[in-house]
């Protein structure tokens, strides 16, 4: 399994792409920004995207690829999330007055887009190839992802703050491989991180002192001007964890 990272910035400005990973050919892990340097034709490749929450960084390209890809495929993309987490997709997005329902266009029928939920603990399997939502703590109902080959493991959190609850589910994965964390903010916004409900160095060190696996640790969501200082201030209070930053076009392998 290839995991492509399309996007992984808290903003956008200049070669900054929000979150968007790009799992082989045909499955998105969030649609941010990202996924709008995808060529259109692939995008219509795209057969399941995998939401870990409504907030706009990481659904944007959802609506417009919907759009872009109409006629060009003979079955539905399929969204994965939670119930809340499409509730407010679809009454703040796809409700016909910020974008039309493609649930429903151009039949409901035959549909651009279909939902499925997904509940916290539960596995989809697609070809071999599983995805797992596991807790997460933002200011909407957020899940991270436990994405797994046959040998080997990814978690990604998606956005979060410290989350207690995550951690026994993490700690128990024996073949976790690589851990994509964020840290939005610098050690002198920590009250942006709370009031926000992000991670900030302290918060993150914390974290992931809980981590009781081996796991190479890589830092996203890092907000665009503060990346540099946030990797900083991270590696200079816990250099033993060897965090590095994520990067656009990073290219991670899963046996």
């Amino acid at each position: 399994m290839q995991i492509k990272i399309l996007g992984c910035s808290g903003g956008i400005g200049g070669d900054l792409r929000t979150t968007s990973f790009l799992v082989d050919d045909d499955i998105l892990i969030d649609a941010g920004t990202g996924a709008s340097d995808l060529s259109i034709e692939s995008l219509a490749a795209i057969d399941h995207i995998f939401v870990t929450h409504s907030h706009l960084d990481h659904i944007q390209c959802i609506p417009l690829m919907a759009d872009t890809i109409i006629g060009m495929r003979d079955k539905p993309v399929v969204i994965h999330a939670t119930k809340d987490t499409w509730n407010i997709i679809k009454n703040h997005v796809f409700n016909w007055k910020v974008w039309p329902d493609f649930t429903v266009i151009p039949d409901a029928v035959n549909p651009v887009m279909v939902y499925q939920e997904i509940k916290m603990g539960e596995t989809v399997e697609l070809n071999g190839r599983r995805f797992t939502p596991i807790p997460a703590n933002h200011v909407v109902p957020a899940v991270g992802y436990h994405i797994e080959g046959e040998k080997e493991s990814m978690v990604f959190t998606g956005d979060t703050t410290v989350c207690s609850a995550l951690w026994p589910v993490v700690n128990r994965i024996q073949n976790l491989k690589y851990l994509i964390i964020e840290a939005a903010f610098a050690e002198e916004e920590k009250w942006l991180a709370e009031l926000s409900k992000h991670l900030c160095p302290s918060l993150l060190i914390a974290e992931l002192h809980q981590l009781k696996r081996a796991a190479q640790i890589y830092i996203t969501h890092l907000k665009p001007g503060v990346g540099e200082k946030i990797m900083q201030q991270i590696g200079q209070a816990a250099p033993e964890l060897d965090a590095k930053p994520l990067f656009n076009q990073q290219i991670f392998e899963l046996s």
